[in-house]
Formats: structure tokens, C-alpha cells, sequence
């Protein structure tokens, strides 16, 4: 599962390294403390033209009336995603990549407190997760919403929690994003051990509405 991440590279960065022509109306950088519901960066292929454009972070099926007319899917199982009647058209068409520098995950001690983690690349730069995406309509309105992609944790990883998102390498990209045809069904895997590192954070991110780079800072 994710349910919190963290962009802390420029916009302009973002674009070079995934070599995609940005929006106007993207969500400002740095946040650390990005929650579902919230406009997130994603990058598209549309045509062979990669595209970095905002999205909903809570995928909208096709048959909900509101946004808010059933649970809020921010994250897809990998191992049911192609069955599920939300998103197995989505995993055929319409896939992308979710660029952040860390995300969080919780543990829960002994007394039931909830310690947060941050968790983030093992080398520099910045991580892109398997995500799906699809265009809501409804009366005039168009909500271009997105999921990221999970699976089974492996590892020094899953002492944090069992479920990571998919992490894809700069080489798998063209395939997840249908640039080099099909087959991406074999990248839905959790990260090679060594691949992410984490530590220890403070509270303080325990709230949605916290801000601010001391929410990664290492306790």
C-alpha cells in the first residue's frame, strides 16, 4: 500500500528524465506530504509523445456518479489488476508512471502507536511506480484520475509492510508505457532487494495538512 508520498525535484527535472512535454497546470514542487484526492505528476505516452500532465491521485471508475460515490482507489493490486472491473481496461490502455523522490508506510508498535518510515531510492534521483489512469465523465465534467500499482513486498521491505508500489527502472519504462508493444504484465513485481532504503521519521507527517522538507528528515 501508499498512501503518502513525497516530490521534492523541479518540475523542469521531472520532464528531462522522463524525456516528456509538461502541462501548464502542474502541481507545484517540492511537496512532501502528498496525499490521494490530490493532483499528482504522471507521465503518459500519447501518439509516441510522452506527456508529464496532472492527474487525480484516486482512480474514478467509469459507473461512479460522484467522486466521491465509492471507495477511494489510489492504489491497485497487481495481482488482480487486469481481472478487476475498474481497472482491467485501464491495464491494457491507458498506463503511465508515477515520478516521486520517497513515499511512506507505517508500522504499529507494540502499544499500538503508528511510527512512520520514509522510504526512498537505494542511488540518487527519482523513483517511477506502474500506475493506470482513465478519463470520469459526468454532465460536461472530465476528472483524468490515476492508481498506483502494488505488489507483494520482498525482504528487509516487508518488515515495514507487505504491500510496496511497483517499481520500474528507466529500461522498463518504454514496455509499461505500450511504446514497445505488449507484455508489461511481467514488470508487476516488487523492487530488487537494495533497491529502496529507509529510515525512521518523525509524527509530524502523521497529519495530512503537514508541509515541509523536516517531514523526511531522519529521526
Amino acid at each position: 500500500m501508499c498512501g503518502r508520498y513525497a516530490v521534492s525535484i523541479p518540475q523542469d527535472t521531472i520532464a528531462a528524465l522522463f524525456e516528456a512535454l509538461p502541462d501548464n497546470d502542474l502541481p507545484e514542487t517540492p511537496n512532501y506530504n502528498i496525499c490521494p484526492t490530490m493532483p499528482v505528476h504522471t507521465v503518459r505516452s500519447e501518439g509516441g509523445v510522452r506527456r508529464l500532465s496532472p492527474m487525480r491521485w484516486g482512480f474514478l471508475p467509469h459507473w461512479y456518479k460522484s467522486p466521491g460515490d465509492g471507495p477511494l482507489l489510489f492504489n491497485a493490486r497487481a495481482e488482480s489488476l487486469a481481472e478487476k472491473p475498474a481497472f482491467r481496461e485501464a491495464c491494457r490502455k491507458r498506463r503511465c508512471l508515477i515520478p516521486m523522490s520517497g513515499f511512506y508506510e507505517w508500522t504499529t508498535d507494540a502499544d499500538g502507536t503508528r511510527q512512520p518510515w520514509y522510504i526512498r531510492p537505494a542511488g540518487d534521483g527519482a523513483l517511477a511506480f506502474a500506475g493506470v489512469w482513465q478519463d470520469w465523465q459526468r454532465e460536461g465534467e472530465t476528472i483524468r484520475s490515476c492508481a498506483i500499482v502494488t505488489a507483494a513486498a520482498e525482504g528487509r521491505m516487508r518488515e515495514i509492510h507487505h504491500r510496496v508500489p511497483v517499481l520500474l527502472g528507466a529500461q522498463d519504462w518504454p514496455l509499461w508505457l505500450g511504446e514497445r508493444g505488449h507484455g508489461a504484465a511481467v514488470l508487476m513485481r516488487a523492487a530488487p532487494e537494495g533497491a529502496l532504503r529507509c529510515h525512521r521519521v518523525g509524527p509530524e507527517v502523521n497529519a495530512s495538512r503537514a508541509s515541509g522538507a523536516q517531514l523526511v528528515a531522519p529521526l
